[in-house]
């Protein structure tokens, strides 16, 4: 019986024995976890869309990942059934964006509205992040350049091709208050070489409103608006817009409607004839659809 003890009292202490080191083991790991400091990590999803509607987002397509977008937009409801509410006519933007980095992105399109060929580039200095050192806000900065591509309109007198060319340049401020809501400003300046009358001002400027309202996992409400502060000359009027996102795995498919017809920062922001109180507004839709062309880097 003794020895019997005696056994048993040995096999708890070497039990003990081998036990304690493994469970001094897990403590060290839970303590090493429990020091792991937080990472700065990026916001992202702000838009699903590097583009509002008609403006530029704070959100950029990922490094390697060209936006082919198709953008349409029909004629003017006003007119009525004559016009068939505006399906019998269309204007339209075609379009190639490429994502270069995170925070930067460069594009290239052309319309049929005055047959405009257009470029712009984006760059974000700061992103909204979560973290040390974290920003509350993504602030971005966007210069573009348009062409205009009609004949000239009296070809005997001497004409220049810089004459064609007009500028923007662009601050994107935004943030993602949370996953339903995301909001931006977006002050912009817009120079024309050339201006339809001399009392015209070369240099427009603007005051933009972007947002995005997220309806459903794959459903959500945009809008867009720029205030003209100065430059707008009579007879044209504030681009306002009103769209529904609609994703669809690699498509984001857009319904909207518009007081505007040109799809690019100088178009509409300077030559809006439209009325929303005269039912001077147009049904369009924008589809993007990414493609990969390089193989994406792990964050």
């Amino acid at each position: 019986m003794r020895s019997l003890s005696f056994f048993r009292i040995a096999l708890l202490l070497i039990v003990g024995l081998c036990v304690s080191p493994a469970l001094q083991a897990q403590d060290d790991l839970l303590s090493l976890l429990g020091e792991e400091k937080p990472k700065k990590e990026r916001v992202k999803y702000a838009f699903k869309s590097s583009r509002v509607i008609n403006s530029h987002s704070m959100e950029f397509i990922n490094p390697g990942t060209m936006d082919f977008r198709i953008l349409h937009r029909f004629g003017s409801l006003d007119q009525g059934y004559k016009n068939f509410f505006g399906l019998d006519q269309a204007s339209m933007r075609m379009s190639f964006d490429f994502g270069l980095l995170h925070n930067l992105m460069v594009g290239v399109g052309r319309s049929t509205y005055k047959k405009e060929v257009d470029a712009f580039v984006k760059y974000a200095p700061i992103c909204q992040s979560t973290g040390p050192g974290s920003s509350p806000v993504t602030v971005a900065l966007v210069s573009g350049i348009t062409m205009d591509g009609l004949p000239w309109a009296d070809p005997t007198r001497q004409n220049y091709f810089t004459s064609r060319l007009a500028y923007y340049n662009q601050l994107i401020i935004g943030r993602k208050f949370s996953e339903a809501l995301s909001l931006q400003v977006m002050p912009t300046v817009v120079h024309k070489n050339l201006v339809q009358l001399a009392t015209d001002k070369n240099d427009i400027v603007g005051l933009g409103f972007g947002g995005r309202l997220k309806l459903s996992k794959r459903m959500a409400l945009t809008w867009d608006y720029t205030y003209v502060l100065d430059g707008l000359p009579d007879g044209y009027y504030n681009p306002l817009s009103f769209g529904l996102d609609i994703e669809t795995g690699g498509h984001v498919f857009q319904l909207h409607v518009s007081n505007a017809v040109g799809m690019n920062e100088r178009a509409f922001i300077t030559e809006t004839t439209g009325q929303w109180g005269q039912g001077q507004v147009r049904f369009g839709f924008n589809l993007s659809r990414m493609f990969q062309l390089k193989k994406p880097k792990l964050d």
